[in-house]
């Protein structure tokens, strides 16, 4: 054999070695570890819908969200079968917790309450966050709602800070002053019909502007618009399944417009930071752009976070941030158009504790009717659908003893939804059952109620949000009773949080 033969045979030779390498590292991924793991959940009693080649179970997840949300609905507050038709239908047949597959990721669905809390008190590190990838990676980064160990730790110390109790009493003069613009508009409205969503959504992003980053809410427009589009592609794709690698082949027109706004998205809000930084006279250090800004360049490298991660963090705010608030702020609207005689009863709390001033601190914090009335609808349409982490290592979770390579998924709404635990009027709106606590209201069952998540990942925004909420509410009661509009369309959907695709539309009338 000469040596051009010698070389073509040994090119061949690694080449088959490294198409039979690939083949087999492909097979473990979509064959063996499925079937492996499947059959290891299976002994333990925990069954779910058969895994398939190459989708999973993504197509028919996908194909009945399409048909359950497809449409409005009638004017009802049993929204689970609509808005999760896939959890609601399989815990029926495989029970209170189910293996799911998307691709040949397993996704363990627990919907058992003490299981859940075990998995977010997260008391031996074992359930860290779930590893974000494509679009959710673009959307939500490396920020605080995603990061883990040191990362997390710096920021959470930080949103910590910015949010704490003496905080968030200086931010109620800048909510207030957010409120009175917003009704200042209304003004034009009374006895007509206004979609108080869409109003909502503005009321919040002011807000976020004004207190997060000494801002208004036309100077950060752009990003705010960016980052909803941003989220839409994400819903839009979120169980399309592409093999790992063809993107760089062949790219789709949402993933070159996903890239497109992460880029414009990431110079837009370092534009922000340089506007901050070229201030010289050290104002507006306290809010959270400028710790942001400070803890990124802080000379001790230990305690400094990249630049990227501080654009994330300010990316993560300006979307996820505003958006719990201004669906709390819609679906409570919602209720109270539909329940006048709770809105009374609201009203008449708020005008007993602050007559005609602005709510103050002390007053926010004895709103037990109001804050009856936000945890119901909490309850009912909570904002966040579903809480998800990763089994890190092989652990034992009570009775079961869990493989590595899963992820778990805590659906929010099938506990809220669960007439085991609230009772046979679970479906209705009924805020007395809130009127001795979280505790009384769930038979001492802690864990099924957990709307801002539970456990050392609580969310760091939960009093920001519910203190937005009531003084907004109470500002709104003191200078309107409404009504639902006929125009009004139910249409619940699942759109990163739990939104009402077409708005809320009801009907003001001056107090």
């Amino acid at each position: 054999m000469d040596a051009p033969e010698g070389l073509i045979l040994v090119l061949l030779c690694t080449l088959c070695v490294y198409l039979f390498w690939n083949l087999t590292r492909f097979l473990h991924q979509v064959w063996w570890t499925p079937t492996h793991i499947q059959k290891i959940m299976s002994s333990q009693g925990i069954r779910g819908p058969p895994y398939r080649f190459p989708h999973g179970n993504t197509k028919k997840i996908s194909n009945m969200r399409s048909q359950s949300m497809g449409k409005p609905m009638e004017l009802s507050h049993d929204i689970f079968p609509r808005i999760q038709p896939h959890v609601y239908s399989w815990t029926k047949i495989y029970g209170l917790n189910f293996l799911n597959w998307h691709g040949s990721q397993a996704q363990l669905f627990v919907t058992e309450p003490e299981l859940i809390k075990e998995v977010l008190n997260n008391r031996e590190g074992a359930y860290p966050k779930m590893d974000m990838d494509g679009y959710a990676k673009k959307l939500l980064g490396e920020a605080l709602i995603t990061n883990e160990g040191e990362k997390w730790a710096r920021i959470r110390k930080l949103a910590n800070h910015t949010f704490h109790a003496e905080s968030l009493k200086s931010m109620i003069p800048e909510m207030c002053s957010s409120v009175d613009m917003m009704l200042d508009r209304w003004k034009g409205h009374e006895g007509k019909e206004i979609d108080v969503f869409k109003e909502f959504g503005m009321l919040t992003t002011e807000v976020i502007s004004r207190t997060a980053f000494r801002s208004s809410y036309l100077e950060g427009k752009h990003i705010f618009e960016m980052v909803a589009r941003l989220t839409d592609i994400t819903v839009k794709n979120v169980y399309k399944m592409r093999f790992p690698g063809v993107s760089k082949i062949y790219r789709t027109e949402d993933e070159i417009e996903a890239e497109e706004l992460e880029v414009e998205i990431k110079n837009s809000i370092l534009g922000l930071v340089r506007k901050r930084e070229s201030k010289k006279d050290g104002q507006n250090v306290n809010d959270y752009l400028g710790q942001l800004v400070k803890i990124s360049q802080d000379s001790d490298e230990s305690k400094r976070i990249s630049i990227s991660q501080m654009i994330d963090e300010i990316k993560a705010l300006y979307g996820a941030g505003h958006l719990t608030t201004k669906t709390l702020l819609g679906w409570t609207v919602l209720l109270l158009a539909i329940n006048t005689d709770w809105q009374d009863r609201a009203r008449k709390e708020v005008l007993e504790l602050f007559g005609h001033e602005n709510p103050s601190s002390d007053g926010i914090a004895r709103l037990k009717t109001m804050n009856m009335i936000i945890n119901e609808s909490l309850r009912l349409y909570p904002p966040v659908l579903m809480v998800t982490r990763k089994v890190e290592r092989k652990i034992g979770l009570r009775k079961l003893i869990l493989p590595t390579n899963i992820n778990i998924f805590i659906p929010i709404l099938a506990l809220h939804h669960n007439p085991q635990i609230w009772g046979k009027d679970v479906h209705l709106f009924k805020p007395e059952r809130f009127a001795q606590g979280v505790a009384k209201a769930t038979n001492n069952n802690h864990s099924a109620f957990f709307p801002f998540g539970m456990g050392p990942r609580t969310c760091v925004g939960l009093n920001f949000t519910t203190n937005e909420a009531k003084i907004a509410l109470s500002m709104i009661l003191k200078c309107y009773k409404f009504t639902l509009s006929q125009e009004y369309v139910h249409f619940p959907a699942d759109l990163f949080i739990l939104t009402p695709k077409n708005g809320i539309q009801v009907i003001l009338r001056a107090i």
